[in-house]
């Protein structure tokens, strides 16, 4: 399934209330509450609160065409210097680190969106795509701190377009089986390697149906896939997914 043409504008006006939402969320949170786990091994909620920060600086430098992170080592660093900050701290850090890259998302010309941009580990994409990017990070991550956000609380608008997004990110990756992907929507994506082409699933793919808030559960990592269906005629289960 191809899709159209991203608007920046759009995903940054929903991107502005899954961050609020977040915010709000994380206005409640005492001292022990961010020194807790989160659901992510070996991350407090101060970790991920870090991250999320950060990750907005980081995202800054990748519109303005710098390394997204000075390297892996000063990224691993700034989020364990940052965790175990107050909570008030964390908050005000996230609220204006969002801003920041708001703001610079803001300044955009129609140009500069088709331009092509860096992100980690050797990816590149159009600056589109980065606001899509953020909303990804703060959708997730709100579930990963496990103060009350669930997969299935994630809004439709985003449900819309996050599917396609996690499926891009997989295409191609060796240690991915041919997937093909159906939501219950009616849309279907095809993914994993040998990459699809054409419109018709590859005869080995493994079909993998289900709502799209299972289906980015899934593909996420935040699920385990068990309220998915899987086309089991060649006996194949789920394949576990790399990381994203």
């Amino acid at each position: 399934m191809t899709g159209h043409r991203p608007d920046p504008h759009a995903d940054l006006t929903a991107l502005a209330t899954a961050t609020d939402r977040l915010l709000a969320d994380a206005a409640a949170l005492g001292a022990a509450d961010i020194a807790a786990p989160s659901r992510l091994p070996g991350w407090t909620r101060g970790h991920l609160l870090a991250h999320l920060a950060r990750n907005a600086d980081a995202l800054v430098n990748v519109l303005a065409g710098r390394p997204m992170y000075p390297g892996e080592d000063a990224r691993n660093a700034d989020i364990e210097r940052d965790a175990d900050r107050p909570p008030a701290v964390h908050l005000d850090d996230l609220r204006t680190a969002s801003d920041r890259f708001a703001e610079a998302a803001g300044r955009l010309t129609d140009a500069q969106w088709d331009t092509v941009v860096a992100f980690r580990n050797g990816v590149t994409g159009p600056a589109l795509a980065v606001p899509l990017r953020r909303w990804i990070e703060v959708e997730l991550h709100h579930v990963d701190l496990d103060i009350g956000r669930t997969v299935a609380q994630l809004d439709q608008a985003f449900l819309h377009r996050a599917p396609g997004y996690l499926a891009d990110r997989y295409r191609g990756h060796p240690a991915v089986p041919p997937l093909d992907l159906r939501a219950d929507d009616g849309r279907q994506w095809l993914t994993g390697t040998p990459a699809p082409s054409g419109a018709a699933a590859p005869a080995t793919a493994l079909t993998v149906s289900g709502t799209p808030a299972a289906l980015v559960g899934w593909l996420s990592g935040r699920t385990d896939g068990g309220d998915l269906a899987v086309d089991r005629a060649t006996s194949a289960a789920l394949p576990a997914l790399p990381p994203l």
